[in-house]
């Protein structure tokens, strides 16, 4: 089982993929780094798929919460290489050409999850931050391709997978299309409690 602390006092079944739904500013990133953090302590793989901020930036904001040298934890970056920075790939950081490359972005997701395995580890979390960038780059339909081989993906490994949605960024169909995929729904809301549904 893979506990969500420490936002929330719930398990899930591994192989559970959880979408977060909310404003932009409502905080979902910071608690989905705080929920993989948490594995990490626990000694579980940790992947980060960031269409948003490099994967520096990541780090150093990962580094907040938990020291993680040694430790399984990866980044699939979409941002620097679009943005033409400098990429040089290691064992914890390989670079998409973009948002728009989700083929790219899956097979280095299969990289580090294969990597993981070899090492003996047997739990791993990955967080999608945020599928509003693909689908701004993207049509829905492509998009929920990609997400029903991700999340299958997440699946096979008995991974656990959370992903962030700007709610206010996409019509209702979108929204509607997208959260078939997902077992579980966390709701952000702006100020207040967020609320979660599991399956």
């Amino acid at each position: 089982m893979y506990e969500l602390t420490p936002h929330f006092d719930a398990e899930v079944e591994p192989g559970t993929n959880i979408l977060l739904t909310g404003h932009p500013l409502s905080g979902k990133r910071s608690m989905m780094m705080d929920v993989l953090a948490a594995g990490t302590d626990r000694d579980e793989g940790a992947i980060v798929v960031t269409t948003k901020d490099g994967a520096d930036r990541v780090l150093r904001d990962y580094e907040k919460r938990t020291p993680y040298e040694g430790k399984p934890v990866a980044v699939v970056d979409c941002v620097t290489q679009q943005q033409g920075g400098e990429t040089r790939e290691s064992d914890r950081i390989k670079y998409a050409s973009s948002p728009v490359d989700m083929t790219g972005i899956g097979i280095k997701l299969s990289e580090f999850l294969q990597a993981f395995g070899d090492r003996g580890i047997k739990q791993n979390r990955v967080m999608v931050h945020s599928l509003s960038t693909l689908l701004m780059y993207s049509d829905l339909q492509t998009v929920f391709r990609f997400l029903h081989v991700f999340t299958g993906r997440v699946q096979s490994v008995d991974g656990l997978g959370l992903f962030s949605i700007d709610s206010t960024a996409h019509d209702d169909q979108a929204m509607n299309t997208i959260k078939q995929l997902f077992d579980g729904i966390v709701t952000v809301p702006e100020d207040g409690e967020p609320e979660i549904r599991l399956p």
